[in-house]
């Protein structure tokens, strides 16, 4: 029998003087620039009226969602509320690690209804535009995750079990991370790309998001350890990962309801005024 895989991979990608760069930084900047190259092979097909600078708006503004709401997400959800007035500058401590990706979807809807407003353009078309598109990052993220050897899994038995060094014991562990990584990455992705190819009722590309991410979320934290300042919250099972997937997904449940009496989206054509 092969003995179990040790997650030791430097998180350093590489140095450019006293400048490291971790893979985790380049993990995040793959997803930006995948999702922004796929959004404007989105907009080339007519599937959002607007023009290159108001897409790369978008990006943008979807970008300082996800790390803003992230950060102000995880500082919510993930600690002690009173840093807020004993120590207010902890929100800043970004080098320290912790990120939401509930704060940072609410980051981005924020950012989405400012720009859509900005626009005129329906809110939830430009989420179902965007959607299909998040899972790049969300797998992404999960692998600079797992190449920080952080966020590790329950002890387990099965084959692929795997040992993280900075756990506080050498037992293998399920590699949550990668089951993260497949779900809400390379699954989410694909299921997604696929139904957006064809025009689809409003709502519906963005609760089949929300639905898909609550219940992969919501599964795995079945074998992931809780984060070790909050623990299990109750019934010794329920994570705060899984009580935050809870709502996406009833709303994906009700999105999908309402898309049945929803319209089908049109394409556009890129080559009408101001559309270039």
């Amino acid at each position: 029998m092969l003995a179990p895989f040790i997650v030791d991979i430097p998180k350093v990608a590489f140095s450019l003087g006293p400048i490291q760069v971790h893979w985790y930084g380049l993990m995040y900047l793959g997803g930006f620039l995948g999702g922004w190259l796929l959004a404007e092979l989105r907009r080339r097909q007519g599937r959002l009226p607007v023009t290159r600078d108001a897409l790369g708006d978008l990006c943008f503004y979807v970008m300082m969602g996800v790390i803003v709401g992230g950060r102000v997400g995880y500082m919510l959800f993930y600690t002690d509320i009173n840093w807020i007035w004993t120590n207010p500058l902890a929100l800043f401590r970004v080098w320290d690690g912790g990120m939401s990706f509930h704060g940072g979807l609410l980051g981005v809807l924020a950012a989405i209804a400012w720009w859509s407003r900005r626009q005129q353009v329906h809110f939830f078309d430009t989420v179902d535009f965007i959607a299909p598109l998040i899972p790049i990052g969300l797998g992404l993220g999960r692998l600079g995750n797992f190449i920080n050897g952080e966020l590790w899994g329950k002890p387990s038995s099965v084959p692929w079990a795997m040992i993280f060094p900075d756990a506080p014991d050498r037992l293998p562990r399920h590699p949550s991370q990668l089951y993260e990584m497949l779900l809400e990455g390379v699954v989410m992705f694909t299921v997604l790309w696929v139904v957006s190819m064809k025009p689809r009722p409003r709502y519906f590309i963005s609760g089949l998001f929300a639905l898909m991410y609550g219940c992969f979320r919501f599964g795995v934290e079945f074998v992931r350890l809780p984060d070790p300042q909050l623990g299990y919250l109750a019934f010794g099972w329920l994570t705060m990962g899984q009580i935050l997937s809870l709502p996406l997904i009833l709303v994906g449940l009700v999105l999908l309801a309402m898309s049945r009496k929803a319209p089908t989206l049109r394409t556009y054509s890129v080559s009408l005024p101001g559309k270039e």
